[in-house]
């Protein structure tokens, strides 16, 4: 099986091929990216109208290069899948309406994926994952704890009641000078730093539910760096170094809120896994081993190249679903919101389904 995915939700225009060979083994054929990080730089983050405009340019040559990459040709798909949502509309349709046109023209069947279900599901594409399993999921807009449970089955457990945590190290960096987008130039700069130089705070920690909050932490962050103002790099480096430091203890004692959850549902879960943009964060996957290595569990984090938003998981989640025949028609429209828990699987995986089952 052969399934092409576009992926549009946001600042990278991106499709990929990934196929499921006869053995079970799962190859990633093509995934070909291309970024708009220079074109929102100035403004210090994502300008909808700009990012749709790019991949209505983008997306003919990026789709071209994917098929060719891989060395497949159109008719030879299987199925084409698109990122229906959640993200900025705009870019949402320019994806989805190539996939639909591709889908066609080709007499192969359409899948629209949720874009958080294929951040989801890339573990099992990675590492070969059988359900259940607990997946904090960080990105630039979303922070959630979800349980796991087959294709299209999701039980969220908790999430965040303001900031994500991506959108907070965007905040941060934007705060301290530091150039688009957020997270690396946080984190390059608190490799520099000391996280003992500013006690800031570690907002719901201890909380039984596993919820997330972390304006405060935004807020503490501003007020010390305005306090000291002006600031040197050492005192960038310093408060970048404590806020990371900060986040790391949030998420780390958030997850494990979110494992007691997990048990409390009656869910035992396989695996820890991280995913989305926020886990290429190297102290972010070092606390998160930490914890799954207490609770006696792996922890699984895709390929640094596969966190961000890539059309390898788009395809892959699109496989995943042809292979349960969950497909869609042409009436599927682009969703600026779209929760996780709000899919509804047609055919429950049992808890024993591997990737390559």
């Amino acid at each position: 099986m052969r399934v092409l995915g576009i992926e549009t939700t946001c600042d990278e225009t991106a499709a990929a091929i990934v196929s499921v060979e006869r053995s079970g083994e799962t190859k990633i054929l093509s995934n070909e990216i291309l970024s708009q990080i220079a074109a929102h730089a100035a403004y210090g983050g994502v300008v909808p109208e700009i990012a749709a405009r790019a991949h209505v340019e983008a997306i003919d040559r990026i789709v071209e290069r994917a098929f060719e990459s891989a060395g497949v040709k159109p008719g030879e798909i299987d199925a084409v899948a698109a990122a229906a949502g959640p993200g900025l509309v705009g870019g949402v349709m320019v994806g989805l309406t190539t996939a639909k046109a591709i889908a066609l023209v080709t007499g192969k069947p359409f899948i629209a994926i949720n874009h958080l279900e294929a951040h989801a599901l890339t573990a099992r594409l990675t590492d070969n994952l059988s359900f259940p399993y607990l997946l904090l999921l960080v990105s630039g807009g979303h922070t959630q704890l979800l349980a796991v449970r087959g294709v299209g089955d999701y039980l969220k457990l908790g999430g965040t009641i303001d900031d994500a945590v991506g959108e907070a190290f965007d905040k941060i960096a934007k705060m301290l000078g530091l150039p688009y987008p957020g997270g690396p130039s946080v984190e390059r700069e608190a490799a520099k730093g000391d996280p003992e130089r500013f006690d800031f705070p570690r907002p719901m920690q201890g909380r039984p539910n596993p919820d997330f909050s972390l304006s405060g932490l935004k807020t503490a962050v501003r007020l010390v760096a305005e306090r000291i103002a002006p600031l040197s790099d050492r005192d960038v480096a310093d408060l970048c170094a404590s806020f990371q430091a900060a986040i790391v203890d949030v998420l780390v004692d958030r997850t494990r809120a979110g494992l007691r959850a997990s048990h409390a549902a009656g869910i035992t879960p396989t695996t820890l896994v991280v995913a989305g943009g926020v886990a290429a964060n190297q102290p972010i996957r070092r606390g998160l081993t930490r914890l799954a290595t207490e609770a006696g569990l792996p922890m699984v984090a895709p390929p640094q190249a596969l966190c961000g938003d890539n059309g390898a998981m788009i395809a892959w989640a699109g496989l995943e679903r042809l292979r349960l025949s969950m497909l869609d028609d042409m009436s599927a429209l682009a969703r600026p919101r779209w929760p996780l828990d709000e899919l509804k699987p047609r055919h429950p995986a049992p808890a024993t389904d591997s990737a390559a089952g």
